[in-house]
């Protein structure tokens, strides 16, 4: 089966503590190899003041998720960020990088 190069950019509130971070790297992790994805590589991009206000939020913080898999992991994954309140944006992007990991 072939495998896509993809990248997820969440940017989660700035109030939120590292446990709650780390609790939601490990489900992404862990959601991404349960359905068969490979080469996670998860990149903390740091706490930044947004262009414009988010929900009443004007700073977030920055978290990169490069991974190979298939759509399906893609659905589930946004899934999984979209109901959850401490994300306030995300965006996944398919590369056509052969090594963009």
């Amino acid at each position: 089966m072939f495998l896509n190069n993809y990248e997820v950019v969440y940017i989660l509130r700035s109030d939120v503590t590292e446990d709650v971070n780390l609790s939601l790297i490990n489900l992404c992790k862990s959601l991404i190899a349960k359905q068969g994805g490979k080469n996670i590589y998860v990149q903390h991009r740091g706490r930044r003041h947004l262009a414009y206000k988010i929900k009443n939020h004007y700073d977030g913080i920055y978290m990169q998720i490069n991974y190979q898999g298939n759509g399906k992991i893609v659905q589930l994954l946004e899934k999984t960020l979209k109901f959850n309140e401490n994300v306030i944006r995300y965006l996944t992007i398919k590369s056509n990088l052969l090594n963009s990991i």
